[in-house]
């Protein structure tokens, strides 16, 4: 096993985005590829290890940015600030996460009948919103994501497979938000799954979340788990 990893620059409008993918040299032909939307501070190391976590499964790894060549936060202020605007315009996250997914598609290792996404807290709101355009791929992942429906879209059918990962302590999803998201997922026949983890709170996988008040604390028992999921679900959905 050899990991491989490289910049790939892509642009929206007069915006340069920098991804960052990375693959198993060691491995020949095509393979699924896998698709990782950030947290709202941005791409930064601890998505890069994912794709690079992915690419030993055996999958590309692709860690897709939507703020912009080295544009990341330094603080809860700063990442408030970078994450607001795509909330506050859900097509351009729409756009942007269509656009990284054709992207993925078209890298030289990645089978583009075979793609999935995942996403950690702000970015599993973006893949829900990506599975929310109706986007053909396989199957799409939140981690401790928002729930907040897309005020933009009604009535499309979902056709990814959806699985959710939630502490069901999360402050930025209450129970009443995770019902909602299971009745959204029914009505537009989505295939899906919500897997809530008790006694956890937001931010389960993120090793320096250490803010109780906040409602940010990691959980190791729920990253491992969750983990596990999310490789049982990628080896049902990329197969």
């Amino acid at each position: 096993m050899s990991i491989q990893s490289q910049l790939v620059a892509y642009a929206d409008g007069g915006q340069v985005m920098e991804g960052y993918m990375a693959w198993d040299d060691a491995a020949s032909g095509e393979r699924p590829g896998v698709m990782i939307a950030h947290a709202w501070a941005g791409r930064g190391e601890f998505e890069c290890r994912k794709a690079r976590d992915l690419a030993a499964m055996g999958y590309v790894g692709f860690a897709l940015d939507l703020y912009g060549k080295g544009v990341l936060g330094s603080s809860p202020e700063e990442n408030a600030g970078l994450m607001q605007p795509f909330l506050d315009n859900r097509a351009k996250l729409q756009r942007r996460m269509t656009q990284a997914l054709e992207l993925t598609r078209s890298q030289e290792p990645v089978d583009a009948s075979r793609v999935a996404a995942m996403g950690f807290c702000f970015g599993g709101l973006c893949v829900l919103d990506l599975a929310r355009t109706g986007a053909d791929l396989r199957g799409v992942v939140s981690f401790h994501g928002l729930f907040h429906p897309a005020p933009n879209i009604s009535g499309r059918k979902i056709r990814a497979k959806v699985l959710a990962l939630h502490g069901w302590d999360d402050p930025m999803a209450t129970p009443d938000q995770v019902a909602a998201l299971g009745r959204e997922l029914t009505a537009a026949g989505a295939d899906w799954q919500i897997h809530a983890y008790g006694r956890t709170t937001h931010a389960f996988t993120n090793p320096a979340a250490n803010n109780p008040a906040a409602g940010t604390v990691y959980s190791a028992s729920a990253d491992r788990r969750s983990w596990q999921a999310l490789r049982n679900f990628l080896s049902e959905t990329l197969a």
